[in-house]
Order: structure tokens, then sequence, then C-alpha cells
């Protein structure tokens, strides 16, 4: 804590300006060297360069919609909010620790692919070379010396592969696959421990990028009693960590996961000749798509079992009877069962949308009294953070299922219901939620007396993937390389919207396209008229992109 103060005497009619300075440094040497540089700089000069660098990220892609509220989180604060807490300070006022969580970053970059590929690709290589030769990897670890936490959870290596192949996708880039990287190499978890922490060294074998995409794959091929994969200590709620930790338990969600990492990762199997690994990928997902239909409930999809076979997730469960996101990655990861799928997002909307205090719950009924023991999630009150409450990160992901499922206004209402904005647009709203109104909260609590307050802000993968479900799978914007594809999800009530977006070519060069959405019949989606500076093009494909420094116009009608 510091304190600075300053006297001055203001004659009547008059005005000065106060420049306070902060900043940090090695030594009383390098203190005082800032210190004289900054005293010599003009400051409107540094106030310019500061702004430059955040407009040179968010100017990238601005949109303009009838939802004045979604326009000021995706043009300014959600893409500010990953970069800044997220990426590189990784740290806020709930959490402090400077960590590198594997699978959070990773998540976190994917929403940076279009406006910042350098610092995306960045963090790629910097998370492959994190791995230990048997597939497995650091869950987290602290710069700059690497010392980290060798666990059992499952899902942390499986995002590797599917944050590789979207960078890829997105950007064009392929050429990371190729880039040449160690593994860790340090003790094992030993006996009945979860986790190891210690100073990992590094190996002298060195591998591809995909090859460390592969075998994180490769050691996620596993498969309990009823098909489904392990979930060992946990996978992406590290709060289920005694579901599986006798080896046993399983989870459904890290089979819809693995099955859309595996569809994403084996075409590239393919292109590089790796046949045999890429049979073995197609015919373990074959069987689990079998077995997840298999843990069908009725209504929805089971989360689980834990280890001694009791279901999770299930109508017959005294807690936790229905998960989102088994329901949500069952329609990222294409289900081939359509009915199954709409049932169980419609039970999502049903069960864990309370619209009056505007939360989407993880699951319901919380964790309290249940004679099965989850993990620690348990140890939470009932309603506050993963035990019931809303993960802003989890209810994300229904964005893209419902937007894929073809219905714009559940997703569009989706957003706004997790739009922090619309959590402080009345005066009682502000008492209830308690948070800042401009960035994305990890939760909100679903049980009284707290219900609607929110839970931690800034360091949360949640701004990430709003970011992506408002651009991509609302505004339809899906950048692959050189080419674009708009295909939008809205509310029927929409008329249009706009983007503009800048796109960097060859030699960066800048060309600007300024993109009109018109919907004339009041639909959600379907593209009928696609015009790129007047010239007509196929309705269902994308768009070339130039490197020309022009200004392009580009109009998409839906019908």
């Amino acid at each position: 804590c510091g304190a600075l103060q300053t006297r001055i005497e203001l004659p009547p009619n008059t005005q000065i300006d106060l420049v306070f300075l902060l900043g940090e440094a090695a030594s009383d040497v390098d203190a005082q060297r800032l210190i004289v540089k900054y005293r010599a700089t003009g400051i409107e000069e540094v106030l310019a360069e500061v702004a430059a660098q955040w407009n040179g990220l968010l100017d990238i892609v601005q949109v303009r919609t009838p939802d004045r509220a979604m326009d000021i989180m995706l043009n300014d604060w959600l893409l500010y909010q990953v970069l800044s807490s997220r990426v590189w300070a990784r740290t806020a006022y709930y959490q402090a620790s400077g960590a590198f969580g594997f699978r959070d970053q990773l998540q976190d970059v994917m929403a940076l692919c279009v406006s910042r590929p350098d610092l995306a690709r960045e963090h790629l290589l910097r998370a492959a070379g994190r791995q230990f030769a048997e597939g497995d990897v650091q869950h987290w670890w602290l710069p700059p010396r690497g010392q980290g936490i060798r666990t059992k959870i499952a899902d942390d290596r499986i995002w590797l592969a599917y944050v590789a192949i979207h960078y890829v996708d997105a950007t064009g880039d392929a050429s990371v696959l190729n880039e040449v990287l160690p593994f860790l190499t340090g003790q094992t978890i030993a006996g009945k421990s979860t986790d190891v922490f210690f100073q990992p060294g590094e190996s002298e074998e060195k591998v591809s990028v995909y090859e460390h995409c592969a075998r994180a794959l490769d050691s996620s091929l596993t498969r309990g009693a009823h098909g489904l994969p392990l979930i060992r200590t946990g996978d992406w709620n590290d709060g289920m960590n005694s579901v599986g930790e006798q080896g046993r338990g399983e989870s459904s969600w890290l089979g819809w996961f693995l099955l859309s990492a595996i569809a994403a990762l084996t075409p590239y199997a393919q292109q590089r000749g790796d046949t045999d690994r890429a049979g073995r990928w197609r015919d373990y997902s074959a069987g689990m798509r079998v077995a997840l239909e298999q843990s069908w409930d009725g209504q929805w999809y089971r989360r689980g079992y834990y280890d001694n076979g009791t279901p999770l997730g299930s109508h017959e469960s005294d807690e936790c009877q229905i998960d989102s996101i088994a329901q949500s990655w069952s329609v990222m990861a294409g289900a081939e069962n359509s009915q199954h799928t709409a049932q169980a997002m419609a039970s999502v909307d049903r069960l864990l949308v309370d619209h009056q205090y505007q939360i989407a719950k993880l699951f319901t009924p919380p964790f309290d009294r249940s004679t099965q023991n989850p993990g620690y999630i348990k140890g939470y009150p009932p309603g506050v953070r993963e035990n019931g409450g809303q993960y802003t990160h989890a209810a994300t992901w229904s964005i893209f299922a419902w937007a894929q499922l073809g219905d714009g206004d559940r997703a569009g209402a989706m957003f706004d219901l997790l739009n922090p904005i619309h959590h402080s647009d009345s005066a009682e709203a502000v008492e209830r939620y308690k948070v800042e109104p401009y960035a994305a909260c990890a939760d909100v609590y679903s049980v009284a007396p707290h219900i609607g307050r929110g839970g931690w802000t800034w360091y949360t993968g949640s701004a990430a993937w709003l970011y992506r479900a408002g651009l991509e799978a609302v505004l339809g914007f899906q950048l692959r390389g050189d080419r674009l594809r708009i295909d939008p999800c809205i509310p029927k009530s929409w008329p249009g919207f706009q983007l503009t977006y800048q796109h960097r070519g060859e030699q960066n060069v800048i060309t600007r396209y300024e993109i009109t959405v018109e919907n004339p019949g009041h639909v959600c989606q379907g593209v009928t008229c696609l015009e790129l500076d007047g010239k007509v093009l196929n309705a269902s494909g994308d768009v070339g992109l130039a490197s020309d420094g022009q200004n392009h116009s580009l109009r998409v009608v839906l019908g």
C-alpha cells in the first residue's frame, strides 16, 4: 500500500495538470532511469501509444447490431479483458497467481486468432512445451522457471489439439504444426497421490507440435465400464475430483470433447501420412458415439458415472440431476441423434435457466447432502460457483449449441442473459449483482440470500468464450485464413446488422471490408444472397479475401 501527496496553490480562474507516475523496476537505479525517461516524455505521446496499441487490437472487428449492449462488449470490453487480465497479467482481484493454466490460456487465445494471431501462436508453442513424453501436461506452471503441478486431470492435454487446429483453421498458418519442441521430464505421480509439484527438466527428444497434439490424444483414448472416457481426478470441472479418483469413474462431457478434438486433428493426420493413427482415432470415435448415446437418460445426457458405477447427472440422482455442459457439447460435437440433442437443450432451457434473476445454472440441484462424494465441489455452499450456480464459462457453450441448432432467438437471449451490462441496467439489478457491469464474471450465485450476485470478475475464461459466442455463433463471423464465411444465427426480430473487418494480408497490408447483413424475412439463419462489391457470389459459399489495401463491401441477405 502506498500514498502520494502534493500541495498546490491554485489562484482563481486558473488550472493546472498533475501527472503521477507509478512504475516498477528491479532496483533504485533502474527506477531513477525510468523517472528521468518519463519526465522528459510528453504524457500525450505515451497515452497515444497506449491508445494505438489497444485500437490495433479492437478495431480489427467492429460490430453494429440492434443490441447496443452486445456492441459494447464485443467491440471493446471482452477482448480487453482477455488480453490484459487473462493473457498478460494472469491475475485479478479474486485470484492472484501469475501462473499459466494449461487449459486456461489455450482457450483464451482462441479469441485472439482473428485480431492478434501472433499472440495466439506464441502461446500455442508455449503450451506445447509444457507436455511430458507420456502425453500428459502440467496443469499449471509458474514462469519464469516453470515449476508446476502434474496431475491426473483428464481434459488438459486434449485442449492442445483442439486449440491448435482452431488456430490453423482460423489463420491458415499450418506451419505451426511443424514447429519442433522438447518434452518436459520429471517425476511421475506415485501411488494414490493425485498430483505432484516440482521443477521439471527438458528432454533431449524433440518433436513437432503435431506430434505433441497426437500424443495428447493417444494418451486420452480410455474407456470405462460404460464405454466412456475415464474422468480420473477431474475433467473441465476440477471440483469433481473424486468422481473417478479410484480410476473407474467416467465422463460423458469428456467423450463429446474428445470427439471434437479427434474430428479436428484427424484430417491433418491423413495429410501427413499418419494413417494408422488416424484409423485408431476414427475407430475410437465410432465406439464412443455408441457409448454416448447409451448415456441418454430420457430427456438429457448423463454427466457420467462414479467409480462405483452410480450415474452422475441423471434424473435418478438425488443431486446434480442435469448438467449443462454434457448437453451443449453433444450439439457442438455433432451427435448423430438430432432428436436427443434438441430435447437435451430444451431440458437445459427448462431446468437450468432462471429468467427472473438472469441465471444459467451449471447443474441442478446443487450438491449438499448427497451420499455420493463428487469432490471438493461439494465444499462450496449450494448455489455458489460450480456447485449449482451459474458458471459463465460453461453457459457460453449453450450459445454455440443453440446457434448450431438454428435457434437464433435462444442463442441471442442467452448472450443477453450472460451480458454483464444487462445485470446492471437498473438500481435494483446493480444492488443484486454487485460486481463490474463491463467485465464478464466467472459465476453468479443461484440460491438465496445471494441469488443473482456476481462472483469473481476479470480473471475468468468466460470472457474469451463469450466473445467468440457473440461474434462467431450469433453473428456468424468465421475466418478461415484468406477466406471469410458469414453464417449468422440471430434473433428473428433483428432487421440485420453490420460488421467492419480489417483484413491483414500479405506484407501486413490492411484491406477493409464493410459487411451488411439484411434480414427482410425475419428468420434466424439461412443466407440466400451474397454480394461482394455488387457481384453476386454463391450464397452457400465463402468469400476470398483480397490484400489490395482497398475498401470492399459485402452484402449478405438472410431468408
